[in-house]
């Protein structure tokens, strides 16, 4: 696993050590995790809903479907 080092604004910092102490996450880590995991999900999903509207328009998709899912984090 990679570490890397991020400055954040205090009020970021407050939020995370809230999440800590709430028992939302184990570790100040796992809240940047879970950040990232939530970003991700966004994004294929924005991805997901864009292809969509375009079949509805008539574009063409191009790719592997089967690799396309196959790809989607459990």
């Amino acid at each position: 696993m990679t570490t890397l080092s991020v400055p954040i604004p205090q009020d970021l910092v407050d939020f995370v050590d809230e999440m800590v102490e709430m028992g939302k996450a184990e570790t100040k880590a796992e809240v940047f995790r879970m950040g990232l995991r939530k970003i991700r999900e966004d994004n294929l999903i924005e991805n997901l809903l864009k292809a969509k509207q375009e079949y509805r328009e008539g574009k063409t998709l191009t790719g592997d479907l089967r690799k396309i899912i196959e790809s989607i984090p459990d």
